[in-house]
């Protein structure tokens, strides 16, 4: 069956007659440095001694030009993090007389690697990119059009994966290079600490004050060197945007509310995820000390779990987790483990956004998610014939009771919905994203812009819908570049120049008006104005917001 290049609101039913056809957008275009050389044969790649040379405070690095765009690979922002600098906050690398090559990949932080390529699906579509893994692992990469003085608006991306998994190049559309192109902007993307070697709190056990926390303070000492160091890049160090996807969503929250981040960025974006609060502090201390006990030592020791080899100690600290399980429960938390710690002092100690003086009330934030973060049906076609009665014995293990009616004001909301996609839709749910779109809306001065993305691939006989990770690429100018999210081609090009331009300008003033969607008012609490991305985007009021409140 053709995919529908309707806005996915309107298949489902929802109220937005009258809209007319997507633009066609002409094809990306790669001009290769304007060299003899370059006109004589059309090379693209320019790499050697004296080519892409670039200073930073600790010593030159020797990078690549690939179709006119300077990319550096795998420079040190931050020492080695493994010994005595494990559970530490991060220290400054050695510097280097030689220049340095910047040609490839950073190291991975530590996280589990085994059947990590196991589904051969996720494996497909999201063909993962893992080099080696190792503690050694605080670097960044760099793609910009020029070493000059030109002051171009910096972007950084924070990855995904929870605080858990993922690198700053796992997937192809992560690269830089084309909205780097696009835009005229420098892009970063960077490596931190994860998991329980980035925030394991052992200050209770005798560690340092910080430990529960060193991941995120990874990311601080990246952007202290964008700070000191992108002037060399041709970037502007005074005009810095962080976005963040899934877990790096969570990412840019957090840093927001962290007072070591102060002045180092200016705008913000999170994607399919948010938080607004820190882990609980007696939760953080508690597990550190069982984490202490796990491992067969006593308070004080931590040097001695500073020496474990780190996959050993992974291991450790996730049977931690689980004896933790009650006491997890007993705070009315979530979900245990390891992620930033709201310690008060690294990190906000109470709700984020809810003070109107803080540093992130000057920062505009756009929030984006997607229709379909999860597809239960991706894999499965047989559930495309699932009945509503089944939607809600499926649900019932996360919603229990309240299922039939969380059902039942999802399908009233969308009534041209399939089955499968009411149960997609409420798995998906935005209630997350409004809350953190609310928090901030109605404390603080800096705009709110939020976005539903719902752009579907004809792709798995188009039962991937518009799946988590799929947008990513459409705000980096990479459709074609990541096919096995998209298939590629005019239709989601088409949609993704609009996205990026629209990001583009985001990041230059803080307001994305005129990239080619249409115009994007600010959110506000009352209104709860959305842009819905797709091939016919268009803002709309809170489109799901009856259906939302069966899930309070």
């Amino acid at each position: 069956m053709k995919p529908s290049r309707r806005n996915f609101l309107q298949s489902l039913g929802v109220g937005v007659a009258g809209l007319g056809a997507a633009q066609q957008a002409t094809a990306m275009s790669f001009q290769p440095p304007k060299t003899a050389k370059a006109a004589a044969d059309d090379q693209v790649l320019f790499v050697g001694d004296n080519i892409a040379v670039a200073n930073t405070e600790y010593g030159k690095v020797r990078g690549f030009i690939l179709r006119g765009i300077h990319q550096f690979l795998g420079i040190p922002y931050g020492a080695d993090t493994s010994g005595k600098n494990r559970f530490m906050p991060p220290q400054k690398p050695t510097p280097w007389s030689d220049v340095r090559p910047a040609l490839w990949w950073g190291n991975s932080a530590p996280q589990i690697m085994e059947k990590r390529y196991a589904n051969p699906y996720a494996s497909f579509v999201d063909h993962w990119n893992y080099d080696d893994v190792s503690e050694d692992c605080l670097k960044l990469n760099v793609w910009t059009p020029a070493l000059d003085t030109q002051k171009r608006p910096v972007v950084v991306w924070l990855h995904g994966g929870g605080f858990t998994n993922g690198n700053g190049i796992e997937q192809d559309g992560y690269h830089g290079e084309n909205l780097s192109r696009l835009g005229n902007v420098v892009f970063c993307s960077l490596n931190h600490r994860l998991g329980p070697l980035g925030y394991t709190h052992l200050k209770a056990a005798g560690g340092h004050a910080a430990s529960g926390n060193v991941g995120n303070l990874d990311m601080v000492a990246a952007l202290e060197w964008v700070k000191n160091n992108i002037a060399h890049f041709g970037g502007d160090p005074t005009n810095v945007t962080i976005i963040g996807q899934s877990g790096g969503g969570a990412k840019v929250t957090t840093l927001m509310n962290m007072p070591a981040a102060k002045g180092l960025f200016h705008k913000a974006v999170a994607l399919s995820g948010s938080s607004l609060s820190g882990v609980n502090k007696e939760y953080a201390e508690k597990l550190g000390l069982k984490v202490m006990e796990e491992a067969g030592l006593k308070p004080g020791e931590v040097d001695k779990l500073q020496q474990i080899p780190w996959r050993q100690y992974i291991d450790i600290a996730n049977r931690a987790v689980e004896k933790m399980a009650d006491e997890a429960k007993r705070l009315n938390l979530q979900r245990g483990g390891f992620s930033p710690v709201a310690d008060g002092v690294t990190m906000n100690g109470e709700a984020f956004f809810r003070d109107a003086s803080h540093f992130s009330a000057d920062i505009p934030l756009i929030i984006s998610s997607t229709f379909h973060e999860f597809s239960p049906s991706r894999t499965d076609a047989a559930l495309e014939n699932i009945s509503l009665a089944d939607v809600k014995e499926k649900v019932k293990p996360r919603f229990g009771d309240k299922s039939g009616e969380i059902v039942d004001a999802y399908a009233k909301n969308f009534p041209k919905a399939r089955p499968v996609e009411i149960w997609a839709l409420i798995l998906s749910n935005r209630k997350n994203a409004v809350a953190a779109a609310d928090a901030k809306a109605s404390q603080q001065k800096a705009p709110v812009y939020l976005a539903w993305f719902g752009w579907q691939p004809p792709l798995f006989d188009n039962r991937m819908r518009a799946f988590h990770c799929d947008d990513i690429c459409f705000w980096f100018y990479n459709t074609d570049l990541m096919l096995t999210h998209t298939g590629g081609g005019k239709r989601p090009r088409a949609l993704s120049e609009k996205m990026a331009k629209s990001f583009i300008n985001f990041v230059r003033t803080g307001n994305p008006n005129g990239g080619g969607l249409p115009a994007w008012k600010p959110y506000t609490t009352q209104n709860g104005e959305t842009m819905v991305l797709d091939d016919t985007s268009l803002l709309v009021n809170d489109p799901d917001r009856e259906a939302r409140k069966a899930l309070a």
